[in-house]
């Protein structure tokens, strides 16, 4: 089979503004970034859109395919005639160069054009961290030029961040030889960085400068919180903003309007696409289909809990994507034996499924429809047992060729979802905002996680004190953790029981408005593994990329 950028390479794409006039826009509402990209530079607020929200399991080795499938559901969709647009978030350089090698979708359900989306794309990324250097930068030049917010050294909070994954860059000392005043320092990546949030929680460009003015830089001596707006910062990392914070339209390998827009991720951060690009969907077309990073305990319920209550707006359907090479690595098999038919390590897994609907269904409620990505490998007696599961569970499923067939390969799915999103539901929350700061991370992790109960470091339950104390109590919060199990140790797979998440940190994040609980061994700025995806990507003598995918 051809490699998703051969695939990519011989789509006859269809003119942007062609694009953009199946959503109605006219060429005053957007702003072209070539013949194939564009800004949408109009406000919308209608809203009037049905929205689909598609999750997943927990990924595993394997892969789940979770936006493949968003892209094959909204071609589905297209071609049984409805008007709809995609909504997702934008690739890091981070994941492509480092696991992914890639984040358009694949096979024959992709967004184009796939090299620019997964590189540079519209500068969003690189605005994004410049933005957030550029306080950084004013930050250690006001201390080094005589320091009058009396800003102390030993405790700024704000860090550098830079959109590729570089361990070295985790703790490092700045300022030496006299260049400044020496400090600890500690990079993020892009996509964990505040300014990703705020650029994605934001309902307006006014709306993102107040933000980026509350966002705490430090403390001074007298125990004070710092702001941005002290450092006078705010409006000039607005100007580099500006642009970044239009959504990006550009199209499916089908034609579909696809709109996407911030990548922050859902293990370290919110995990979803900017509220902006959601509103201007819902409110161009019929129909939205979006997605959230990671599997449904982190990145749906980030979506719900976090972005639906900042945004009001809520899902008419939640799409949870799986696949049965996925439950059986749950289950324990070996990943070398997962094209050999084992239904004792499918069933094993299914739990880690049914956890996942039982809390979209129960928690959230709200109807659900599980996706299966098919693969040659599946036996019929493997796809009986997860339809048979899937039925009892109280959900539909239904397995899709999206893959192998694009849009095609999504009908049925598509048929299946709008049947549940007409479906009248009214979305709750696994938490309730007003409760004290260590009950609603307790409530998520018993909710949604299924896990017994949380312990919290002596640092964490100090600085839950003193955000509290500060009037920050009320905020939303996002749980750090790993992605690959439903507690905060990788290890445990499928559904574990009887577990106790660890919260050894607490970041208050004024400007995106809610409060970071680092759970486990996390960590903020990831690494590259021992062979890269960057090792198989080049460029041949035509300046054609080769290896992306």
């Amino acid at each position: 089979m051809l490699s998703d950028i051969e695939i990519a390479k011989q789509c006859k794409m269809q003119e942007i503004g062609k694009i953009a006039a199946k959503l109605g826009l006219t060429e005053e509402q957007i702003e072209r970034y070539g013949k194939y990209k564009a800004k949408i530079c109009a406000d919308f607020s209608a809203r009037k859109g049905k929205l689909v929200l598609v999750t997943a399991i927990n990924p595993t080795a394997s892969g789940e395919g979770k936006t493949t499938v968003s892209i094959g559901l909204a071609d589905g969709m297209s071609r049984l005639g409805k008007k709809v647009c995609l909504a997702l978030r934008e690739p890091s350089l981070g994941p492509v160069f480092g696991i992914k090698g890639g984040a358009a979708g694949g096979g024959y359900a992709q967004v184009v054009p796939m090299e620019d989306i997964n590189l540079h794309f519209t500068g969003d990324l690189h605005a994004i961290t410049a933005a957030n250097n550029l306080l950084c930068a004013m930050l250690d030049n006001h201390i080094f030029r005589g320091n009058e917010l009396d800003i102390d050294p030993e405790k700024i909070y704000f860090r550098r961040c830079l959109d590729m994954n570089d361990r070295s860059l985790r703790n490092i000392t700045v300022g030496q030889k006299g260049e400044g005043v020496e400090r600890e320092e500690h990079f993020e990546i892009t996509a964990a960085s505040e300014i990703m949030a705020i650029l994605c929680l934001s309902t307006s460009l006014k709306d993102l400068k107040r933000r980026i003015g509350n966002i705490i830089v430090g403390e001074n001596r007298k125990g004070e919180y710092v702001y941005a707006r002290d450092l006078k910062a705010e409006g000039a990392m607005t100007v580099l903003l500006k642009d970044a914070i239009k959504p990006n339209l550009v199209q499916t390998l089908e034609g579909t309007p696809a709109i996407v827009h911030g990548g922050p991720f859902a293990n370290i951060a919110h995990g979803c696409n900017s509220i902006l690009a959601t509103y201007t969907a819902l409110s161009i077309a019929d129909w939205v289909v979006t997605e959230a990073g990671f599997g449904a305990d982190l990145g749906a319920e980030k979506f719900l809990d976090t972005k639906c209550r900042v945004a009001g707006i809520q899902p008419d359907c939640i799409v949870i994507v799986a696949t049965v090479k996925a439950l059986k690595l749950h289950g324990g098999a070996d990943k070398a034996n997962l094209a050999q038919e084992d239904l004792a390590a499918l069933e094993k897994g299914m739990p880690n499924l049914y956890k996942h609907i039982e809390n979209m269904k129960n928690v959230y409620r709200k109807p659900v429809v599980v996706a299966m990505n098919r693969f040659a490998t599946d036996t019929p007696a493997e796809i009986e047992a997860v339809m048979r599961g899937v039925e009892q569970a109280g959900a539909k499923a239904v397995f899709t060729d999206v893959f192998l067939q694009g849009g095609a390969g999504g009908e049925e799915l598509a048929k299946a979802v709008c049947e549940a999103a007409m479906r009248k539901s009214e979305l709750h929350f696994s938490y309730d905002l007003n409760d004290p700061i260590e009950k609603k991370i307790g409530d998520i992790v018993k909710n949604v996680y299924g896990g017994a109960g949380v312990t919290f470091s002596e640092v964490a339950e100090e600085k839950i004190a003193d955000a509290e104390k500060r009037g920050y109590g009320k905020l939303p919060v996002i749980i750090a953790k790993t992605q690959y199990s439903l507690s905060d140790d990788a290890k445990l797979l499928a559904r574990p029981t009887d577990f106790t998440v660890h919260v050894r940190d607490i970041i208050v994040k004024g400007g995106a408005e809610f409060v970071v609980a680092v759970a486990g061994s996390i960590m903020l700025m990831p690494g590259l593994g021992k062979h890269p995806a960057a090792e198989h990507i080049d460029v041949d003598e035509k300046g054609e990329t080769v290896g992306l995918s």
